[in-house]
């Protein structure tokens, strides 16, 4: 009996005890550990996951593009007047260059900054910004450049390809194609003008990569835009000829400015457009404002004489004149209003053609007179003198003319002879291409396509007539004979100018010429501006008529224009003469 009682004592001493502080511990931990992962992954999962899809999307997904170079820009005959180049970007990736201690190697990092023109310590100073993972160090270097950086080898510094704006012709056409930034955006001219047509969008591609970077798969595709080229009305012979003339005669004249602009009055197509001074497109470091804008479309003057024709056609299409009235301009001088309009001599009585050619104030002040107000403003519209000329350029000024609901009679009166209303060189290149196409009026226009219709604002009796007047101009006894053009018969007007200041005009002068030829079928406008000629040369006929003489004979010529100074018949006996002699 006790012997059973024994071995019942020693079992229950061995028996373990299940439920041991230490084990309640361990299991207390283990259920803590599972319910806080429980709950941090219903966090992330049901509450919170935009955070690591996010995070996940950045390591993984990536956005690619192609290159898309801009559309080049041309003349009308294929010239090349803007290219995009390629060139390299020299970039660093700050957290490569820290981690490889690249920043070690000063020999390298100075025949860096040689090779680029910069500063060494600076470009070091940039790349060590660890919480950047990109900074540009110079962006469109020569290939040559790119190539000897690429030779350094420094971990953390990569080549980027990219493009870079050409403008092959320089400064002759500099302020009509205007230019890019750094970018490659249009900021000025014709670039800037068609951005959206020469710039285009790249074809995009999103896709996902592994931690290896490598390409998995494809989520969304998407095809730009191409670019598209550009085609100009521009001839870039005829440019460079006008560039030459007026780079000169701004030399010549001691000129502040001075800008051409030719138009094929058959088309309104603008062949040529051109300012001085300019400056180089490719090399803009240093250059000034005035150097770049576009002074034939945003400089406006009194135009002066150049517009006397508009007074003479007035009197003519209303018919308060024809072409045998005689107007006495007697004594020379008249007062209007309490205010004197004069003539510098007394021409005493002249014919229509004698009023343009001696540019009478006297004689426009009366036929401007002998019409009703609103038909002389009228006429002024319709000669293309207010409002946009068409071109849809950049910074196109309007000019100034104050459509008031009275005008005095000394008010028409110097209306007559280019006072009281401001006009830039396009708006008279459009006036005298309406003249030379015998009374048709076309928008102008820079870009090559369809040429449009236009209307008839003039008969053409009356345009031809006055084209005939102003052939006169010309004459050795005219005020222009130096505009004459050897082999062509050419019609033009002279116009001078004093600049307005405050209260009233200054000693500066605006001289204008403008013209067209050849006479016996006009093809071809030109207006020439010299603004403030120095020196004792300040009329029109004396500085901007020579230059227009030089303008449209080169013009003439390289449009392969047939002289019309003498009749066929002349011409062959002339060249045969020649051929005999040979």
């Amino acid at each position: 009996m006790n012997s059973r009682v024994n071995t019942k004592q020693a079992k229950g001493n061995i028996q373990p005890r299940f439920l041991h502080w230490r084990f309640m511990v361990v299991m207390s931990v283990v259920i803590l550990v599972f319910v806080g992962l429980a709950a941090r992954a219903a966090f992330i999962q049901v509450i919170a996951p935009d955070q690591l899809i996010e995070q996940g999307d950045n390591r993984t997904l990536r956005t690619r593009t192609s290159a898309v170079h801009r559309g080049m820009i041309t003349d009308r005959n294929g010239e090349e007047l803007a290219v995009s180049v390629p060139v390299q970007a020299v970039w660093a990736d700050p957290k490569i260059i820290l981690e490889k201690h690249a920043l070690d190697d000063v020999r390298r990092w100075h025949a860096l900054a040689e090779v680029l023109g910069e500063d060494a310590d600076k470009i070091m100073h940039n790349v060590a910004d660890k919480d950047r993972r990109f900074v540009y160090i110079q962006r469109q270097v020569t290939p040559a450049m790119a190539e000897y950086v690429d030779k350094l080898d420094i971990p953390g510094v990569y080549l980027r390809r990219e493009s870079r704006r050409y403008y092959p012709t320089g400064e002759v056409s500099a302020q009509l194609i205007g230019f890019t930034n750094i970018d490659d955006v249009g900021i000025e001219g014709i670039e800037r003008l068609f951005e959206e047509r020469l710039n285009g969008t790249p074809d995009t591609r999103r896709i996902r990569r592994d931690g290896k970077g490598r390409q998995v798969e494809i989520l969304a595709e998407h095809q730009g835009e191409r670019s598209k080229d550009l085609q100009l009305t521009i001839d870039q012979r005829i440019q460079a000829l006008a560039y030459r003339e007026i780079k000169t005669a701004i030399q010549q004249y001691d000129a502040a400015a001075a800008s051409a602009v030719v138009v094929d009055v058959n088309t309104g197509e603008i062949l040529a457009m051109v300012n001085g001074p300019s400056f180089n497109p490719n090399n803009r470091r240093g250059v000034t404002a005035h150097r770049i804008r576009n002074r034939a479309i945003t400089d406006a003057y009194e135009p002066g004489s150049v517009v006397k024709p508009v007074a003479v056609l007035s009197a003519l299409e209303f018919g308060s004149a024809d072409l045998d009235t005689v107007i006495d301009t007697n004594p020379g001088w008249m007062r209007l209003g309490g205010a004197i309009v004069k003539d510098g001599h007394n021409y005493g009585k002249l014919t229509l053609e004698g009023i343009i050619k001696h540019s009478s104030n006297m004689g426009t002040s009366k036929l401007a007179l002998s019409v009703p107000k609103n038909y002389l403003i009228d006429m002024y519209y319709e000669m293309g003198l207010v409002g946009d000329t068409g071109t849809n350029l950049i910074g196109e000024s309007s000019g100034i003319f104050h459509d008031r609901s009275r005008w005095s009679e000394h008010e028409l009166a110097t209306l007559s002879f280019g006072y009281n209303l401001t006009v830039t060189p396009v708006q008279i290149a459009r006036m005298y291409s309406i003249i030379g196409s015998g009374g048709i009026k076309r928008p102008l226009s820079i870009i090559k396509g369809d040429i449009p219709a236009g209307e008839r604002v003039l008969t053409e009796k009356s345009a031809r007539a006055v084209t005939a007047m102003m052939e006169h101009v010309l004459d050795d006894d005219g005020t222009a004979p130096k505009a004459q053009v050897n082999g062509y018969r050419v019609a033009g007007k002279t116009g001078t100018s004093r600049k307005a200041i405050a209260g009233g005009y200054g000693e500066e002068y605006v001289n204008f010429f403008a013209g067209i030829a050849p006479v016996s079928n006009p093809q071809v406008a030109v207006v020439v501006l010299i603004d403030e000629p120095g020196g004792d040369l300040y009329y029109g006929g004396l500085t901007a008529a020579p230059v227009f003489s030089k303008i449209m004979s080169g013009t003439l010529q390289m449009l392969n224009i047939a002289p019309d100074d003498k009749p066929v018949s002349s011409l062959v006996a002339y060249h045969g003469e020649i051929s005999n002699a040979g």
